[in-house]
């Protein structure tokens, strides 16, 4: 009872801190347009954050693994809030530009450490549980904060937007101070190392030597993210796809995105009512199937009722891949690893993200958008088959049971 407790007041937190932030990205976009005209500067909005990844991620996780988690994620939640509330006194938008990378600077602290201290503050047999009814906080700010920003902007100002989400991240970090210290005496105990390019290669060698020695989970998480790199590729063409091929207009794609955030939240809801009844390895491999024949019905869709159906299925099914693929993570990474770890593949997957989107982009020109659309879908869907086939494997069945890196290192 009183983990749950714990929990819910995590929960109730960030919660509070993602609705703000999808408060925020309306806004952020209404104003860069606002001040500038164009298009162009508001795309590049969208360069900041895998531009502060791939210049941080090499290293912060040597940090994270070495602080104290819980001061950590309030002093990330401080800097941010202090940073955003600065974003309307601004008269310049590479100044906007710059606080923006400087707030993506401090979330790439604050994500694989909110990853670490869940994994110590949750019971093992408590994970998928608390991964399932997280993921529905997330999915309901996804659809409420938008609408809520939609309000806020037509009835005051852009600048109200942006403060509440500066205001959603103090809140934030009042909640996790009254949060357990789980490091405690770990943490005080530790003698506090000077940051030198040995230890930051010894840590790379670290992680390196336990994806060597988790053989299994690392294939796992290679599926795993294909699928999802692929699909995030995909996302980049979803706008196009909506407009040049399936003949729709703004209100249809307003729509459409309304309905993923929809199936989005009820999937999270009913992961969450589920996850005594189906098992963590349904979660993740039949999530992720199903989630990559959404974006296949979606892609090969004619009209606007197979884009809807396209839509409902992906974001009611990547909810139990999400929560499923979180749980493994947190059962099979060791905690005193898990930052560096996290740090060092976001930065990888941040490469190949950039590297996907461009590929499918220049062949989007080169070809007809929606077959390079469903080459790219039919790709993840095979990926997905792949994953489905080696979770089932009837030897693996260890590896999906509740403590904690039941089998890190593989024979």
């Amino acid at each position: 009872m009183h983990s749950w407790k714990n929990a819910l007041l995590y929960i109730v937190g960030i919660g509070i801190s993602n609705l703000g932030n999808w408060i925020y990205l309306v806004a952020i976009n209404l104003l860069v347009l606002h001040m500038t005209g164009s298009p162009a500067a508001v795309a590049g909005l969208f360069i900041i954050r895998p531009l502060a990844t791939l210049l941080t991620n090499s290293w912060a996780g040597s940090i994270i693994d070495r602080a104290n988690k819980r001061r950590l994620m309030m002093t990330t939640d401080v800097i941010r809030g202090a940073l955003i509330a600065l974003i309307p006194f601004m008269s310049s938008v590479w100044g906007i530009y710059g606080i923006m990378f400087l707030i993506n600077v401090a979330g790439s602290f604050f994500g694989p450490t909110s990853m670490t201290y869940v994994t110590k503050l949750i019971p093992a047999e408590e994970r998928k549980r608390f991964n399932a009814w997280s993921s529905f906080t997330t999915s309901g700010a996804v659809l409420l904060g938008p609408a809520i920003s939609g309000l806020l902007i037509a009835y005051t100002d852009i600048g109200v937007s942006i403060v509440i989400n500066a205001v959603s991240f103090l809140i934030c970090a009042l909640v996790i101070y009254f949060l357990p210290d789980v490091d405690g005496e770990e943490a005080a105990g530790s003698k506090r190392e000077v940051m030198t390019m040995r230890m930051l290669l010894r840590d790379w060698a670290a992680v390196i030597d336990f994806g060597k020695a988790a053989k299994y989970f690392m294939l796992v998480y290679v599926l795993f993210q294909s699928a999802t790199l692929l699909g995030f590729a995909l996302d980049s063409q979803e706008a196009t796809f909506i407009k040049q091929v399936l003949l729709l207009g703004d209100e249809d794609y307003g729509l459409l995105v309304s309905v993923a955030g929809a199936g989005y939240l009820a999937g999270s809801m009913a992961a969450s009512l589920s996850v005594k009844r189906l098992s963590l390895r349904m979660f993740i491999g039949a999530g992720m199937l199903l989630s990559s024949i959404g974006y296949m019905i979606f892609y090969a869709a004619s009209g606007l009722m197979t884009a809807v159906i396209g839509f409902i299925v992906f974001g009611f099914f990547s909810s139990y891949a999400n929560a499923g693929y979180t749980t493994f993570f947190q059962n099979q990474v060791p905690v005193e690893l898990m930052g560096r770890f996290t740090s060092v593949t976001r930065l990888l997957e941040g490469m190949l993200q950039i590297l996907f989107t461009l590929l499918l982009g220049f062949a989007a020109d080169a070809w007809s958008l929606q077959a390079v659309c469903l080459i790219g879908a039919g790709a993840a869907v095979l990926s997905s088959v792949q994953l489905l086939a080696v979770i089932y494997s009837p030897s693996k069945a260890r590896y999906y049971e509740s403590g904690p890196a039941a089998a890190a290192n593989d024979a």
